[in-house]
């Protein structure tokens, strides 16, 4: 049995009734959430998120904060790090760790009153984790 491509991206099996099939991706498992992480995402302004982080790395009273971006979000949440690396001269340090999440994505019969079932199917996404912080004086 081959495998059919259906519009957006869902793959069926050609042995399943020819039911066409809405994507819905559902968010990310939520990870432990402190005051001083900020999650990046390519919704929201960049310069909004530039600024959250140095209000919370000036303002704020941290000296640490954790940069996270999940897929097409990692580059800005690089891109937000180094600039905040770059307006600190230097005074600022990243540490950088990356990830693999598992993510679920929904799998719905367009027409509900064909026979197809839902389904669900899982597939794995790169994020990335910036530390970005001030050492401790020497």
């Amino acid at each position: 049995s081959g495998v059919v491509d259906y519009p957006r991206g869902a793959l069926i099996s050609q042995t399943m009734d020819p039911v066409e099939y809405t994507l819905r991706k559902r968010l990310p498992r939520k990870l432990p959430k402190r005051r001083n992480d900020v999650y990046v995402n390519m919704k929201t302004d960049f310069r909004a998120q530039l600024a959250r982080c140095q209000k919370l790395l000036e303002g704020g009273g941290h000296r640490e904060i954790c940069v996270h971006g999940l897929g097409l979000a990692i580059n800005r949440a690089i891109n937000i790090a180094l600039q905040l690396q770059a307006s600190s001269q230097g005074a600022l340090q990243l540490a950088t760790n990356t990830s693999t999440v598992e993510l679920v994505d929904d799998l719905e019969p367009e027409d509900p009153d064909e026979t197809g079932e839902p389904m669900t199917r899982t597939r794995n996404n790169s994020a990335i984790h910036i530390k970005v912080f001030y050492p401790d004086p020497q």
